[in-house]
């Protein structure tokens, strides 16, 4: 028994340093690489056809329930379709497929602004884009950017759908009202057309403990509220007067996008549900971006597309280290299991 232990233990051990081996010429190719490679080389537009993806799904379920003889009808099928769509060459409508995450910064519009650049370059007057959007809102100046590449794509007469199917809150609203029209999942959250802020002060914590806080400025307004010093009424009235005054362009910005909509009603900081936000004229249909990408392949190609900015190498490092990592692990702990002591 010992001796079968400490075999296996040996293989293991062997497997262990081969997979390290691995890693280290990984690592030393990377760093190669990197440093033969000039500013902005790998900084790339991926694209990945969204047709053959779903047509896949399809066909890999039909393969395992349909007979030998059906399934050979439908890839008979599938051969003539192509032929079809090549004999139409160009002429098929084209869809190209953005999504943006937002979070608190919208910090997802640095590559947002680069795939909205591509697709005005490439893009016809019978194409379309669709912007999966997902985002609770955040900063104004972050959102606005994020709206205003959206509202690009409309000045370049290009149609844009977005598609909701968690949220699109606040900021993500002032987005998602720039497009043609807007479809959300029956339970996304839309709306919440407002302007919240909020600074914690300890001044009079300060104060008991007896630190004194100066704050010197040069203008009148320069900062109205301080977490630190003392508050006044005075700075308090200029601060919500800035918030009304954000509030108003908000409400004013959504109702040039859908000039349909009661902006009283709709601009009260509420958020509503999707069938709720479709009787209220905040969304134009019930639906998710699946249901819509599957309907609209049939008469169009899909492309997904998804601006990849150059990273430096210890980020690539990082990423490769972290995943090769997860598979030594993996395969330790598949080891151990199997494993059988005396």
């Amino acid at each position: 028994m010992l001796h079968e232990f400490l075999s296996q233990y040996g293989l293991f051990l062997a497997k262990s340093v081969t997979v390290l081996a691995v890693l280290l010429v990984l690592i030393a190719r990377l760093v190669s690489a990197g440093m033969r490679a000039g500013p902005g080389t790998h900084e790339h537009l991926r694209v990945r056809k969204l047709n053959r993806r779903l047509r896949g799904l399809q066909r890999s379920l039909e393969a395992a329930t349909l007979s030998d003889k059906e399934f050979k009808a439908l890839r008979k099928a599938d051969k003539a379709e192509a032929k079809q769509r090549e004999k139409k060459g160009s002429e098929r409508r084209r869809v190209y497929v953005l999504d943006f995450q937002g979070d608190l910064r919208a910090s997802a519009v640095t590559t947002l602004r680069e795939e909205v650049t591509a697709v005005l370059a490439v893009a016809r007057s019978t194409d379309e884009v669709l912007l999966r959007l997902e985002s609770p809102g955040g900063v104004v100046h972050g959102y606005g950017l994020a709206a205003s590449q959206l509202a690009r794509l409309r000045e370049g007469g290009v149609k844009l759908t977005v598609a909701v199917d968690k949220i699109a809150a606040s900021g993500g609203y002032m987005m998602a009202c720039t497009a043609d029209r807007i479809v959300a999942a029956p339970f996304a959250i839309l709306g919440s057309i407002g302007v919240v802020a909020q600074i914690p002060n300890i001044h009079r914590l300060l104060e008991k403990h007896d630190v004194d806080i100066e704050l010197h400025t040069a203008g009148e307004y320069k900062r109205t509220l301080t977490m630190l010093g003392e508050n006044t009424e005075k700075g308090r009235e200029k601060f919500r007067q800035e918030l009304e005054e954000t509030h108003g362009l908000f409400k004013e910005f959504v109702h040039a996008q859908r000039p349909g909509l009661d902006i009283a009603t709709v601009a009260t900081g509420e958020h509503w549900y999707g069938q709720q936000a479709l009787g209220l004229g905040l969304c134009d249909a019930l639906q998710t971006s699946d249901a819509w990408l599957v309907t609209t392949a049939k008469d169009a190609d899909l492309f997904e597309i998804k601006f990849e900015p150059m990273r430096k190498v210890s980020q690539r490092l990082s990423a490769m280290m972290g995943a090769l990592s997860a598979r030594v692990l993996d395969t330790v702990a598949d080891r151990l299991q199997s494993q059988r002591f005396p």
